[in-house]
């Protein structure tokens, strides 16, 4: 595949994606997250009162800022919730946070209505087998590279990173630079 001068960085970030991935990525609209394993790295912390931490990478978190404001919207989807993931949404500025949800299809069907979305404009990211019914209706399912067996069988693409260190970023400018935002999107740091 032979890229324009505008999408050189693209074939450095994607390693050459196919075509048919690359033209699938262009019609998203929303990208729908798991938590732990997706977002963090899928440890889960308790201190000496029961309280949890979660680590968070600061990549993935811009990737979901640039994404936002190149009009496609984040949605965090876990089955655990933890009073930690809200504040780090809304410091990415995600659309939503959707908590203690098992299975997930049931907020993937009210994200598909409210926002009036097909199957073909959700990014779906998943790790382990609570994600597979998500994965398995998303347009473009995503798994990261630590995930599960049966979650990487799923998806139509696996991340080069794992989850909780970057894979969250990579999808994000995967996103991008299919739909040729990426030059845009960095403008306000020039």
């Amino acid at each position: 595949m032979t890229l324009d001068a505008g999408n050189q960085e693209f074939a450095t970030t994607s390693k050459m994606i196919s075509k048919r991935l690359k033209d699938k990525i262009k019609k998203v609209r929303f990208l729908l997250l798991d938590v732990d394993g997706v977002l963090t790295d899928g440890r889960i912390i308790y201190d000496c009162r029961g309280h949890d931490s979660k680590f968070f990478d600061v990549h993935d978190g811009l990737g979901v800022y640039l994404l936002g404001r190149m009009g496609v919207k984040t949605i965090l989807i876990t089955a655990k919730g933890s009073k930690a993931i809200k504040p780090r949404a809304k410091d990415m500025r995600a659309e939503a946070v959707y908590e203690n949800i098992l299975p997930k299809t049931k907020v993937y069907d009210k994200v598909k209505i409210k926002y009036a979305l097909k199957d073909e404009e959700i990014c779906f990211v998943g790790d382990d087998l609570v994600d597979l019914c998500v994965l398995k209706r998303a347009g473009v399912p995503v798994a990261t590279r630590n995930a599960a067996p049966e979650i990487k069988k799923a998806a139509i693409y696996v991340t080069k990173k794992d989850g909780g260190r970057g894979a969250v970023r990579e999808v994000a400018e995967l996103i991008l630079k299919s739909k040729g935002l990426w030059k845009k999107a960095l403008e306000i740091y020039e």
